[in-house]
């Protein structure tokens, strides 16, 4: 295996590993979220619901700058990169 399918193959492992860090914290932000007692948060107007559910969070932010970056260094193909995006922002492609 030659230097640069080495290192290719990190590359990729820590992209992975980068979507797997992303995918725990959104389901840890989900969990605090349901854990949450009712009572404590008064129900949002149904225009500020459609209003937040596709905003962009810091976290989201953050996600598609890393992806971006290992897309810019050739670490996820144009289509990886186009899927991760979509499952970020919560669109179809």
């Amino acid at each position: 295996m030659s230097g640069r399918d080495r290192r290719q193959r990190r590359r990729r492992i820590a992209a992975v590993g980068a979507v797997g860090v992303a995918a725990k914290k959104h389901h840890d932000a989900k969990t605090a979220e349901a854990e949450e007692p009712a009572s404590a948060d008064p129900a949002p107007a149904s225009g500020d619901q459609a209003a937040t559910a596709g905003a962009l969070t810091p976290e989201k932010v953050d996600t598609l700058k890393e992806m971006s970056e290992l897309h810019d260094q050739n670490v996820l193909s144009d289509e990886e990169f186009a899927a991760e995006k979509a499952k970020i922002l919560g669109t179809t492609s």
